[in-house]
């Protein structure tokens, strides 16, 4: 059975055991991808994130036919706030803070609409989904343990913001000792700029912090573990 692969990445190819790999997909949630959302809040253009929908969905169902752990993750926080600094929600000036009422419910807060992840990438009953109060996926969670006990090394990142949720989960990976790879097309930014530097810092000086790929090489890397019946 192909369980194995090298795959296609800068700054050089990595070879994955794909049984000891999972595909964590960060807060692709309404509150950020759609407008009336905390992103929206900010005076973002939430439209700018949509060419990341396409290509992590493509990766989410062949991680599905193979058997691969799948995680995805939820930024919010408890209605009472308790889990929010007073740095966090006084900072800025959105049009409506974490909390507010809005169109999808109360913004960036665990249970309302806005919080959920949405409908294109909605994970199933069987997938691990993570609500945490930060920008990293590792602070205040359980995910470390999540992967622990599966017997994860490698990680397929995916999600937005490029170099905000995704690029604070990698260092936070990395100094795990976790081998991280990004997906380029699979990660957006309200701010295309930042994106690709959000990349850059990942790969730069022979991978300092991961290293990175694209949908089309995982898709073709995962192909023969698909024919062969998945990791299962």
């Amino acid at each position: 059975m192909a369980n194995s692969a090298t795959l296609a990445a800068e700054p050089e190819p990595i070879a994955l055991d794909w049984a000891a790999t999972a595909l964590l997909i960060i807060d692709m949630q309404r509150d950020f991808m759609e407008p009336g959302g905390f992103g929206e809040t900010l005076g973002n253009d939430v439209s700018q994130l949509a060419r990341a929908v396409k290509p992590i969905a493509a990766v989410l169902d062949a991680a599905r036919k193979t058997g691969m752990l799948v995680v995805h993750t939820r930024e919010g926080h408890m209605p009472d706030l308790s889990d929010a600094p007073p740095a966090k929600l006084e900072r800025g000036a959105p049009s409506l803070r974490i909390g507010d009422p809005g169109p999808m419910g109360r913004i960036l807060i665990r249970g309302e609409a806005g919080h959920d992840i949405i409908p294109e990438l909605y994970p199933l009953d069987s997938e691990i989904v993570i609500d945490k109060p930060g920008k990293g996926a590792f602070y205040a969670t359980e995910l470390g343990d999540v992967l622990q006990r599966y017997g994860v090394e490698n990680l397929l990142v995916c999600g937005v913001t490029t170099e905000v949720c995704v690029n604070t989960t990698v260092r936070e990976a990395n100094d795990r000792g976790y081998r991280c790879v990004v997906l380029a097309d699979g990660c957006a930014s309200y701010f295309p700029e930042f994106h690709e530097m959000g990349l850059k810092m990942i790969k730069a000086q022979g991978g300092i912090f991961g290293w990175v790929s694209d949908s089309a090489a995982v898709l073709a890397a995962l192909s023969p573990t698909a024919a062969a019946g998945g990791l299962r």
